[in-house]
């Protein structure tokens, strides 16, 4: 897709809640495109929800994007910070006739809504003061009224705009819900707190935004906005509008399907290149011959709309579980241990001795790597490496098993007092078969037993050298033949 003059895209998230995935797949398709031709990826901190908008959830976002590898270009925008340019641009559709104050109170307008539910009607305004005389107006700022600010949206109008992911897009003004209120209720002699479908109008238009790339719940704002521009005489961004991101049972996905925070995502063991991986195929298709494995620099160099699909995207935790392993297995030992490192710490282990040697870490990684999902299974998985385990099921009926004592009972006297390397763990294992008079895979399993708890686990002889450097393997194999 050829793109004329300078791209400026901009993600403009309110800090009403944490960082969003939804809003953090717009971000990804917004930085790709920016990145792709060469433009800026702007942020914009839309915080005019005053009750709502709270500090720690803009730091969360701005955390969010940072991990992930999404960083903007200049200083965020504070939008509570413009409320005097977004007044001012009432003021000016307040002066040409586009918008007037209504004076209509809660109390009537729910009334209004109830007559048009009781009739099977959709909800919309009225537009009943759109044609008030000086005289009404004054009878109502006598009553104490405070007014709203409306713009003016006429039935007949029809917008219509080239939506680069669906086409031609035609919207109907009757389809709008009437005269939008485009500030709340205020004193006739000022002017409310300015609403969303203004603000964003004004400060994109001040931002220079050359395209505005959001979710397909924003059509309807888009073709409001577009109206708002044309009054403003500013001109028009190209809009995007990206497939909402499903559930598996095809629904908007929401808090209701429980992670749906990138923070929560990151705290299940989500490494930020595979959730960004994946975040970019929720609705995009790479291009034939490029792998669904990549990363977001080899995503950019050829993100386009024309691949962008219109149906929503349902979220596959399989496909997110099998990038992030791909990530995983592809890190070499430091760079994973300095991923699990801080896990570890967090469980309140006491990396000492022995395990705080980073030769030790870096081999417990390197063991550890080909079976990780998640960097949370590299918490579960290194716990018998930094205290003794419990005991599963099969692991007792394994050491009950005939032979497993004496095999245990040979392993543990067989161990040196010194370092203990793969291949003489090898030869020990071996001999120890034959001292117990017993078949080598006895005692393999028994071993496992013992020292991990389980049958499952990571590759035995790695297991028992990481552990004899502990001073923990011989401990354990005699701790459960005494």
């Amino acid at each position: 897709m050829a793109v004329a003059g300078p791209v400026r895209v901009r993600l403009a998230p309110s800090p009403t809640g944490t960082l969003h995935i939804g809003t953090a797949r717009t971000a990804v398709f917004n930085w790709l495109f920016a990145r792709r031709h060469g433009g800026q990826f702007l942020l914009r901190i839309e915080d005019t929800d005053r009750e709502r908008s709270k500090d720690e959830y803009t730091a969360n976002i701005l955390d969010g994007l940072q991990w992930l590898g999404l960083q903007w270009d200049g200083e965020p925008v504070i939008q509570s910070a413009r409320i005097a340019e977004h007044r001012l641009a009432i003021a000016q559709l307040l002066a040409s006739g586009n918008a007037y104050r209504c004076y209509a109170t809660e109390a009537e307008l729910t009334a209004m809504r109830e007559q048009q539910a009781a009739r099977n009607l959709p909800p919309r305004y009225d537009n009943r003061h759109r044609h008030l005389s000086p005289e009404q107006e004054q009878a109502f700022i006598a009553e104490g009224r405070e007014a709203t600010v409306r713009f003016r949206i006429n039935d007949d109008t029809t917008i219509i705009w080239n939506d680069l992911v669906r086409g031609e897009m035609r919207w109907s003004g009757a389809d709008l819900g009437g005269d939008m209120v485009i500030a709340r209720r205020a004193p006739a002699d000022r002017i409310g707190d300015p609403l969303y479908n203004l603000v964003v109008v004004v400060d994109d238009a001040a931002m220079a935004i050359s395209h505005v790339i959001r979710g397909e719940d924003h059509i309807a704002n888009t073709a409001k906005q577009l109206l708002l521009y044309q009054a403003l005489g500013s001109p028009a961004p190209l809009f995007a509008h990206t497939p909402l991101i499903l559930n598996q049972e095809g629904r908007k996905l929401s808090k209701r399907d429980g992670v749906t925070s990138v923070s929560d995502f990151r705290r299940m063991g989500y490494v930020a290149e595979a959730l960004a991986n994946y975040m970019t195929l929720l609705g995009w298709s790479p291009p034939e011959g490029m792998e669904e494995r990549f990363s977001l620099a080899e995503a950019a160099t050829v993100f386009d709309f024309d691949r962008v699909n219109r149906a929503g995207a349902r979220f596959d935790w399989d496909k997110l579980d099998w990038l992030n392993a791909q990530v995983l297995h592809g890190l070499n030992p430091e760079a994973l241990r300095q991923q699990l490192l801080p896990l570890w710490k967090a469980e309140g282990w006491a990396i000492g001795g022995a395990a705080a040697d980073s030769t030790w870490q870096l081999d417990l990684c390197a063991l550890l790597a080909p079976s990780l999902t998640r960097l949370s299974d590299g918490v579960d998985q290194a716990a018998p490496f930094f205290r003794r385990p419990e005991l599963d099921q099969a692991a007792r009926e394994q050491l009950d098993a005939p032979g497993a004592t004496a095999a245990l009972a040979a392993l543990s006297q067989g161990l040196p007092e010194g370092p203990l390397e793969a291949d003489a763990a090898k030869a020990l294992l071996e001999t120890a078969a034959t001292a117990a008079g017993v078949k080598k895979g006895v005692v393999m399993k028994s071993a496992r037993a013992a020292l991990l708890g389980s049958l499952q686990g990571p590759d035995l002889l790695t297991t028992l050298t990481l552990l004899h450097r502990l001073g923990e393997a011989g401990p354990r194999l005699a701790g459960v033949t005494g």
